[in-house]
């Protein structure tokens, strides 16, 4: 996994954050509180998506 891409929606007092791996297209999103430093909304989607490529490889 080369990169990863990150997009927020703030939504009132949340935010969702999806990660997308480009390469296969791959994305999980995830709603955090909106004040919630940057660096632990990416890691939470972050830990989604590894989460979600993995479940795509076991199937």
């Amino acid at each position: 996994m080369a990169e990863v891409l990150f997009e927020y929606v703030r939504m009132g007092t949340s935010v969702k954050v999806t990660a997308i791996e480009p390469e296969t297209g791959t994305e999980a999103v995830v709603v955090v509180p909106a004040d919630l430093p940057e660096v632990q909304m990416r890691a939470r989607a972050m830990q989604k998506l590894l989460y979600v490529l993995k479940k795509k490889a076991e199937s």
